[in-house]
């Protein structure tokens, strides 16, 4: 039977980044590492960015590896110097940069609020937040006059639910959150979609001293239904899809990639009960 030709034909939107050029920071390590190498799996060719230059070199040959371009570009992510250098030496090595992924972040200590220090503060607004906010006033400009682009901003559940002893943390993530909603509604129509990625508990080096820890690992799992922590391979898919054609008209949105723990609002004890099966509710039985 002939095609309909009053209704255009179905696209379907790619989930490939040929010809893409990306800049990731916070990518010698964890989340910005393993979206780095999914982005260069994906076709794009990948800078990257960190302040660990041997992990970064090993990270760029992994990607030259997969048959993509690469350049590995040391950075303090609070270094506004260094920041606008490593901008300019990537579009330089690429060509210009279509994707941007800030997944910089750091939890340098965790605990009650009281106790955190003005310098702990810096330190996680400085690399989880303003450095975001300095990328983006470096490299937006260059999908802006293009006239299209995509940016990821790698933010938390801690963004979204209370956590305590990770308030400095969690307000950055939430702030970043913030800004995603913002940028995506003064540059979406410009071309250039913004988007936020929320993992939750996931297993890198940076919580290795919550995962390590068998008592608190467990505590952590009760209040997540797949009753696991996530790897650095679960966030990735998500990552893909922002930055790909396929959520072409995704923009300003928070994707969370959790195991289900913003789902969830029952507690331990409500998931633990969902093991024994059915409970017949019966009726008290009757009293004087």
């Amino acid at each position: 039977m002939p095609a309909d030709p009053s209704f255009p034909p179905l696209s379907h939107p790619s989930f490939r980044l040929d010809t893409a050029r990306a800049l990731v920071t916070g990518a010698s390590r964890g989340i910005g590492r393993a979206i780095a190498l999914a982005l260069a799996e994906a076709g794009a060719d990948v800078a990257v960015t960190a302040r660990h230059p041997e992990e970064l070199d090993d990270l760029a040959a992994d990607i030259s590896a997969r048959g993509r371009r690469s350049a590995a570009l040391p950075c303090d992510a609070t270094d506004l110097g260094r920041i606008t250098a490593c901008v300019r030496d990537a579009v330089a090595a690429l060509g210009g940069i279509d994707i941007l992924v800030n997944a910089a972040g750091v939890i340098p200590s965790f605990g009650p609020f009281l106790e955190l220090t003005e310098e702990d503060w810096d330190t996680v607004l400085d690399t989880n937040f303003r450095s975001a906010v300095r990328f983006c006033r470096l490299a937006g400009p260059h999908m802006l006059d293009r006239g299209g682009g995509s940016v990821l901003n790698v933010s938390s559940v801690a963004g979204i639910r209370g956590v305590p002893a990770l308030s400095h943390y969690a307000a950055t993530k939430a702030a970043l959150t913030s800004l995603t909603r913002s940028l995506a509604a003064e540059w979406s129509p410009r071309g250039v979609r913004v988007n936020a990625l929320c993992p939750g508990w996931t297993r890198t080096r940076m919580t290795a001293r919550v995962s390590g820890d068998a008592d608190l690992s467990d505590a952590l799992l009760r209040s997540v239904p797949a009753r696991r922590w996530g790897e650095t391979d679960d966030v990735v898919g998500a990552a893909v899809y922002l930055a790909a054609d396929a959520s072409r008209f995704v923009t300003g949105q928070t994707l969370t990639v959790d195991g289900g723990l913003t789902a969830y609002e029952g507690g331990p004890g409500m998931l633990t009960m969902t093991g024994f099966g059915r409970i017949a509710n019966e009726p008290p039985p009757d009293t004087p």
